[in-house]
């Protein structure tokens, strides 16, 4: 996972580069619904749930060829889940947590489009979801930020259409998994990984 992950930020840089040499440059506003999710790597803390939410703001498409572009920009993600906290002991219940979460994402990952297909492109990207925290409640609204950690990191991938409606503006609907890979929680007598899964169903206009 390490090597890839800079194998991955070697080609963001290296696309970047290109990128500002060419200045071709869209704009994207989303507005996603989404499911998320958490898994442990713990026997004794079990998935319990998950949560729907939502994934706004704004991308940047930065064009280094004329179907390849770097994409980042900056979202606002509500996301969460529940986790299920058994005893050591007889395996019984000790809590049921819900983490409702929020975070700042700046995605950053290359994109991939097709030629025209009549009024459509279709697409491909994949890249890293930084993120953090700027919100952390249970299920009584309650405030969990200690139980939380600042900063998430994950990859995503996924693809989708882009539907032309006249002139550089478009509709896109597209499919996105996010894959964290760093813990996201942090509770006492329990030593476990806890990582941050999200489906987004991606809607947005390219403007």
């Amino acid at each position: 996972m390490q090597k890839s992950t800079i194998i991955l930020v070697f080609l963001l840089l290296t696309g970047y580069a290109a990128a500002q040499s060419t200045g071709d440059t869209r704009f994207t506003f989303v507005l996603s619904p989404q499911i998320s999710w958490i898994k442990s790597d713990m026997d004794r803390v079990n998935n319990g749930g998950s949560k729907m939410g939502y994934n706004f703001g704004l991308l940047v498409d930065y064009f280094f060829g004329d179907n390849y572009a770097i994409t980042s920009g900056l979202t606002i993600n509500t996301t969460g889940g529940k986790l299920e906290y058994l005893s050591s002991g007889n395996n019984t219940v000790e809590a049921r947590p819900r983490y409702n979460l929020r975070y700042i994402e700046i995605p950053m990952g290359l994109k991939l489009r097709s030629e025209d297909l009549k009024r459509m492109n279709i697409y491909g990207r994949f890249g890293l979801s930084p993120q953090l925290n700027i919100m952390a409640k249970d299920n009584n609204s309650k405030g969990i930020s200690d139980e939380v950690k600042l900063l998430d990191l994950g990859y995503h991938i996924g693809g989708g259409i882009e539907y032309s409606v006249g002139g550089k503006n478009a509709l896109v609907f597209g499919l996105l998994f996010n894959n964290g890979f760093m813990d996201t929680t942090k509770r006492n007598g329990y030593n476990d990984k806890a990582i941050l899964n999200r489906l987004v169903f991606e809607f947005g206009f390219i403007f």
